[in-house]
């Protein structure tokens, strides 16, 4: 039997731990709890949770420094909780290298959806080979590295799945629903001002200017190159 993934869950309000509890363990899920920050990074070590579930604010650690601490440890895929719902709040998230962000209030279903996608895509895509150069930058698809006028650039794992999807199929237009699908799932297949955000965030990785396609060309209704 394969097992079911195993989501640890940190909010320090229990009626929150209780009902994101109870809506993904009906959905397939195995769930373990904590209140604070600190217990979370002791759970974290002894289950070795599949995806990480942060409040962002917690008494004790705030879930941007469990995050951070979490990633010291071990790569995990990490999903915060906030309150907090404007664009800034998820743009600041996901800088810091969250791998998803869902505001409260937040439908089950949809909290769901978006576990099942952070950890299929942590899984990685199929691992490609060679390395990918031009102008400055440097793209080793096999060691998963990015440099830039030799020096190293950090993605997040977001960030690296799209870029080595973009890489892989260099010198082609790869479709919207293609990326959307092979990097977050068939669910986010039609989201595209979700992809238009992260191929912002990726072309101003590989040092586009504001505004500027850089090395990612846009094919206006079909995909990028």
């Amino acid at each position: 039997m394969i097992a079911k993934p195993l989501v640890l869950v940190a909010d320090d309000e229990p009626r929150i731990t209780k009902l994101v509890s109870i809506a993904l363990q009906d959905q397939g899920f195995r769930v373990v709890t904590a209140t604070g920050g600190d217990e979370a990074l002791r759970k974290a070590e002894e289950v070795r949770p599949d995806v990480v579930l942060l409040d962002i604010v917690m008494p004790d650690m705030d879930g941007i420094e469990v995050m951070q601490r979490l990633r010291e440890q071990r790569p995990v895929p990490v999903i915060l909780l906030t309150a907090k719902g404007s664009a800034s709040d998820k743009a600041k998230g996901l800088d810091l290298g969250a791998d998803d962000y869902v505001a409260k209030p937040f439908h089950p279903d949809e909290l769901g959806a978006r576990i099942r996608s952070v950890i299929r895509r942590s899984s990685g895509l199929a691992a490609s080979r060679g390395t990918i150069a031009f102008d400055d930058v440097e793209i080793d698809l096999e060691r998963r590295m990015v440099t830039r006028a030799g020096q190293l650039v950090q993605f997040s794992r977001t960030e690296w799945l799209l870029l080595q999807h973009l890489a892989a199929n260099a010198g082609k237009v790869v479709l919207h629903s293609e990326l959307l699908t092979k990097v977050w799932g068939p669910e986010y297949r039609d989201d595209l001002q979700y992809l238009r955000v992260w191929v912002s965030r990726v072309r101003r990785k590989l040092g586009a200017e504001p505004g500027q396609p850089g090395r990612i060309r846009t094919f206006q209704g079909i995909g990028y190159l």
